[in-house]
């Protein structure tokens, strides 16, 4: 596995997301753990000192698979968020929990149930709540 890049998550993030994952039930134990490892190496900001290159939740993510060069344009948010939407990406999905602090330009490796791996690019970031000011959605 190649060396992980980087990555920056808000504090209001971290701290949505610690609590999320307290509330799993113990059937989804290996999405936490790789989710925990994640945020613990992760450098915490303040929302407001977020750079406007950086994947935070409810962040709007163009991305590429970068087995199949398919690109996709995905909405990163919390599970009780998902509408049903093909154009939003649980956090607690593989590639949601891949992109989640990356930036522009990022590649990662990232683990599946299946004992694969995803490797996953970010291209672009059309929308970012934090550069629109939208600190608390």
């Amino acid at each position: 596995m190649t060396m992980k890049p980087d990555i920056v998550v808000s504090s209001l993030d971290l701290e949505r997301i610690e609590n999320l994952l307290e509330s799993l039930p113990a059937s989804e134990h290996s999405m936490q753990t790789a989710l925990q490892e994640e945020l613990g190496r992760a450098d915490i900001v303040d929302p407001h000192e977020i750079p406007p290159t950086v994947v935070t939740m409810n962040s709007t993510v163009r991305f590429r698979m970068d087995a199949t060069g398919e690109e996709f344009c995905k909405t990163l948010v919390y599970p009780k968020d998902l509408a049903g939407d093909s154009g939003q990406v649980s956090i607690l999905a593989p590639v949601g929990s891949a992109l989640l602090g990356l930036s522009i330009g990022d590649y990662i490796e990232w683990p599946t149930p299946g004992k694969g791996m995803l490797k996953v690019r970010i291209m672009d970031i059309p929308f970012q709540p934090e550069q629109a000011g939208q600190y608390h959605r």
